[in-house]
């Protein structure tokens, strides 16, 4: 038999071993920079980080690409959604020898995207726009250059809300698959987790998909964008944590305020 203040002690000690995060899942590549903002959160708050994607993405080739029958050069404006977007966009261009203009135009989703391109091209000579977090921000964007001829690079498959929206404000585009988001393989042991951070709606899919009897319970999910935020709500998980927000705008802010109020109200 416990005593009364046996049995409270076991209560309180099973609440902090339920209430303390230890494991987090990253679905996106391991940082190469051994000053990444995650090894410093790792360290501040003793974590196990793991970087492991949810879907891997598999840029098809340029034999395949010229099959939809898209002349890259014929375009005023290209549109990026993401920065794997750029990255094959960019590939696709090499792989087909096509040199891009220096008039090109180029509409970001984001001013992270944006700064992206400068792995491309000479940032500061370009006409760069971007928009603040959601596509419906970017097309106020677009609607002032209507007279451009926009190249869409998505993925296959893709959202219709980009697509949508184009149409809807009259924009002169076209559409071209450039790469494929293919779930990846889990073992349902591999899900041991405290926190799971997504970064797309993708991983989301994929998480559904490998685990379709799983149950949120105590597990935090957080999302980076509006986009991978609302893929969580719609599969009916709980959002726990979400970037940008006014006070972080990276997602390793987002997770560093969160741990700081949640260690604190869990004292």
């Amino acid at each position: 038999m416990f005593s009364d203040q046996g049995v409270s002690l076991w209560r309180l000690n099973l609440k902090l071993k339920v209430l303390k995060i230890r494991k987090v899942l990253v679905s996106q590549p391991e940082p190469n920079n051994p000053k990444s903002p995650y090894f410093e959160l790792a360290k501040k708050y003793n974590l196990k980080i793991d970087f492991r994607q949810f879907f891997q993405v598999e840029g098809i080739s340029a034999k395949d690409f010229r099959q939809q029958k898209i002349n890259l050069p014929d375009y005023t404006a290209a549109v990026f959604t993401s920065k794997t977007a750029i990255d094959h966009y960019f590939r696709i261009c090499d792989e087909m020898r096509i040199t891009v203009p220096d008039t090109m135009k180029y509409f970001c989703i984001t001013e992270n995207v944006a700064f992206y391109l400068q792995k491309y091209i000479v940032y500061r000579k370009r006409k760069i726009f971007h928009g603040k977090a959601k596509f419906e921000d970017l097309i106020d964007v677009i609607v002032k250059h209507r007279d451009e001829n926009f190249f869409v690079p998505l993925s296959e498959p893709h959202k219709a809300d980009v697509p949508d929206l184009m149409k809807k404000n009259n924009i002169k585009f076209t559409i071209g698959t450039m790469y494929r988001t293919i779930s990846r393989g889990f073992d349902s042991k591999e899900l041991d987790y405290d926190i799971l951070v997504f970064y797309s709606p993708s991983g989301i899919k994929s998480l559904k998909e490998n685990f379709p009897t799983f149950a949120q319970g105590e597990v935090k999910i957080a999302a980076f964008g509006p986009t991978t935020a609302e893929a969580v709500t719609n599969e009916g998980f709980r959002l726990d944590i979400q970037a940008p927000n006014p006070k972080a705008p990276s997602m390793t802010m987002a997770l560093d305020c969160f741990l700081r109020d949640f260690n604190r109200n869990n004292k």
